[in-house]
């Protein structure tokens, strides 16, 4: 073989969820691409597969739905996300008697519960179909990284029985926590959040729902199917979650910080039950007669890292959680796959044009990693606040207003590799990036202060018009101009949230140092005509 002519355009080592929607991302950019995909597993594979990330946000779900086209396969095959819903219940059997954060109604943009097996399974035979070549049962063995621009990598892959090898112009490591390329080029890197995960699935439907029989607490949501959304009970270092699959199983998860709540107390299905059944007692009940229906069950310590580098213009790059991983809180895992397939297709378009890649993937590297530490900042050393029901329900808002405002608005913009476009934002960007840091800090300083009242509310985010209307506004179809200007709104709308936390967290704590936090607000860029003037918080209850 001539290794100067490749067999293949792009090879994948992995698939799973972010390999088999790069290889269907490629085949729709470049009909002709040789795309092959090397999977460790055998399908098809189980459903409810005994993975994590079952539940999606906005950004990867319009990139399952919209940008790949998966729309038929999620509203028939899958369940539509009600939301996040959040519960202060630790230690209580009356989960109507405590402070409930989730909306009331569904709001404009879908998210989705995702079975991973079922998804899995079909992302394969639908690739396939696309005329990618998904090769399962294959374990790869041995890279071989080019020395130059012009030569191919190798790949040594074996099926059980037999030894091949395989030229690619592209290799990407798809092939989650094993981390294959990362490990070869010594590109793992430790992160400052330290925390551990517990999970397992249960064959049977969780019904939330009939939790209590409070007939007004069924009414506060329309449809009555909190089960629906991805339920967290949340206590001081730790959250719980709930997610259905549409396989009929639930799936059940505790996380925590190791400083509050260690591993060790957590790390088998019978220690994880006595663990709930001190902190929350009311979902140990609700499992307590299923032990029967247990079907799997795992823990990972540790679970959160970054790496040093993951696109490279030597023809590598690494995708989903081959690459880093940030926190099962909020769901981002989709999104990270999004980002990065997104890069992945522009930098082989590029290739293929017979252009220079060394410059942009490096600024492809540094715009990702600077949405994984502006993630990041949303979980480091934040686990304390969960279980704070006057500073969480504002940190939520918060986090969603960024997260709407700025990072969701570039993807369905599609903006994520529109430089020019960018670059005139890139003061605005940098300055929420900065913004969002002091916010975060000052949330832990407002909860080591909180009284953390627990009324027996609903925060309802369906009732904030403003809150809505940013969401339906991902739909919109912006021109250059109208991106920049939306752009200053967000801006404009975080400094605006941030003195509203500011000022009410000082009111109620004269004591508290707000003094780096307002001094960042001071040199806040002036506010674009228009600028909103509501309140954005709940009214203290």
């Amino acid at each position: 073989m001539d290794p100067s002519r490749p067999a293949h355009d792009v090879a994948i080592m992995g698939g799973g969820l972010a390999g088999l929607t790069l290889a269907l991302q490629l085949r729709q950019r470049f009909p002709g691409i040789d795309v092959v995909v090397l999977e460790r597993r055998a399908h098809p594979v189980p459903h409810a597969a005994h993975k994590v990330g079952e539940s999606s946000v906005e950004i990867g779900a319009h990139y399952f739905d919209t940008v790949l086209g998966l729309k038929p396969h999620l509203h028939g095959a899958q369940l539509r996300k009600f939301g996040f819903r959040f519960f202060f219940s630790e230690g209580r059997r009356d989960i109507d008697q405590v402070t409930e954060i989730g909306a009331s109604r569904y709001l404009s943009v879908p998210s989705y519960q995702i079975d991973r097996g079922i998804f899995e399974n079909f992302l394969a035979e639908e690739a396939a179909r696309q005329g990618v070549r998904f090769i399962d049962g294959a374990t790869v063995r041995r890279i071989d990284l080019a020395d130059d621009a012009s030569a191919p990598h190798r790949l040594e892959w074996s099926d059980g029985e037999r030894t091949q090898a395989l030229h690619t112009r592209w290799l990407v490591d798809a092939c989650g926590r094993a981390g294959m390329l990362k490990r070869k080029l010594g590109l793992q890197q430790p992160n400052a959040h330290e925390c551990n995960a517990v999970w397992f699935r249960i064959g049977e439907r969780i019904a939330i729902d009939d939790w209590s029989d409070d007939p007004g607490w069924r009414a506060r949501c329309e449809p009555g199917s909190r089960w629906l959304s991805t339920n967290h009970l949340v206590g001081a270092g730790y959250w719980v979650w709930l997610i259905p699959l549409a396989s009929g199983s639930h799936s059940v998860g505790i996380v925590a910080d190791p400083r509050l709540h260690p591993l060790e107390r957590m790390d088998s299905f019978e220690r994880a039950m006595q663990w709930l059944e001190t902190w929350q007692p009311r979902l140990h009940d609700a499992l307590a007669d299923k032990r029967h229906l247990l079907q799997d069950f795992a823990f990972l310590r540790n679970f959160s890292y970054g790496c040093k580098q993951v696109f490279s213009g030597r023809r590598w790059a690494l995708t989903g959680e081959a690459g880093l991983f940030l926190d099962p809180f909020y769901s981002p895992g989709s999104d990270f796959i999004a980002f990065g397939n997104t890069y992945i297709c522009d930098l082989v378009a590029h290739d293929r044009a017979g252009h220079a890649l060394e410059a942009r993937a490096r600024l492809y590297d540094q715009i990702y990693h600077s949405f994984y530490e502006s993630t990041l900042a949303l979980y480091t050393d934040q686990y304390p606040l969960f279980g704070d029901p006057e500073v969480l329900p504002a940190k939520v808002i918060w986090d969603y207003t960024y997260y709407w405002g700025v990072l969701a608005q570039i993807f369905f913009q599609q903006r994520l590799t529109d430089l020019p476009v960018l670059g005139r934002v890139r003061d605005e960007l940098q300055h929420c990036q900065q913004l969002n840091l002091a916010v975060q800090s000052f949330f832990r300083a407002w909860s080591a202060v909180s009284h953390r009242r627990n009324p027996a509310v609903m925060l309802d985010h369906a009732a904030l018009p403003w809150f809505a209307e940013l969401n339906r506004s991902l739909n919109d179809r912006l021109d250059d101009d109208a991106f920049v200007r939306r752009m200053h709104q967000s801006v404009d709308r975080l400094t605006a949230l941030a003195v509203e936390l500011l000022g009410r967290a000082t009111r109620d704590h004269p004591g508290l140092d707000g003094a780096a936090l307002a001094a960042l607000l001071a040199r806040a860029p002036a506010a674009a005509e228009g600028t909103q003037t509501e309140t954005l918080l709940f009214a203290p209850a």
